[in-house]
């Protein structure tokens, strides 16, 4: 080959390694540029993929996953199908216990799981900034928070430090099932607290309770058996 054509076909060769550097550079950039996008567009879609997501964690079967995969989008931004209020009990795992992947639920945790001014904030830029579908309160069985508001309110002992707010913040949602009839108080004691406390949601001005008028969002209630993993919605 004289040397001239070397030096072309040299040249062509350059070319076409520089291009698809250049390609495959551009490519990183997209997929690293990618936002998140949400997983479920309904309230109804939403809690499916809650109910399906515990059902799979009940029966030790969760999915598969790679903790490194989609990194590089939840850098760019989160989409949140489902907000959780939970309580802050080192049992209670919301992403484990529905089986979801980092960035699919907005978590808002405090100890009874209770509606707080800082707490409904959360949710409100949960629902109307991120896009979240839905809010479930989740209390759980065996909870301590509600334990210490059942004792309280039945002897008025005082609990030191802020716990003691704690217990007035959580008196509302609490005091009425003494009233019911049935051996399992602290059961119904949970169940009343998760239910009076959906109601504080849904009724929640000016933004929860406009996305809930226009079937944007819906507001649920579960408890979390502890002994099972089973999530019952009340």
């Amino acid at each position: 080959m004289c040397q001239a054509c070397l030096t072309e076909a040299l040249s062509r060769r350059s070319l076409m390694r520089a291009g698809a550097g250049l390609l495959a550079f551009a490519s990183g950039i997209g997929a690293a540029a990618a936002q998140p996008v949400s997983a479920a567009a309904t309230p109804k879609a939403a809690l499916d993929l809650l109910v399906e997501g515990n059902a799979r964690y009940v029966a030790n079967q969760p999915r598969e996953r790679d903790f490194s995969a989609g990194r590089a989008s939840r850098a760019n931004g989160q989409a949140p199908f489902a907000a959780i209020l939970g309580c802050a009990d080192s049992r209670v795992s919301p992403e484990l216990a529905f089986d979801q992947n980092p960035g699919d639920l907005f978590v808002v945790r405090v100890a009874g799981n209770f509606v707080t001014t800082d707490g409904l904030g959360s949710l409100e830029y949960g629902a109307a900034v991120l896009g979240t579908r839905l809010i479930m309160v989740l209390g759980h069985t065996s909870c301590g928070a509600i334990k210490a508001t059942v004792e309280a309110l039945q002897k008025g002992n005082t609990l030191p430090g802020h716990i003691a707010d704690l217990v007035r913040a959580m008196k509302p949602g609490v005091e009425p099932a003494l009233k019911q009839p049935g051996d399992d108080l602290e059961r119904r004691a949970v169940i009343a607290n998760v239910r009076h406390n959906v109601e504080r949601l849904k009724s929640a001005k000016p933004i929860l309770s406009a996305l809930i008028a226009k079937k944007e969002l819906d507001v649920v209630g579960g408890v979390y058996e502890l002994d099972t993993g089973k999530v019952t919605l009340v």
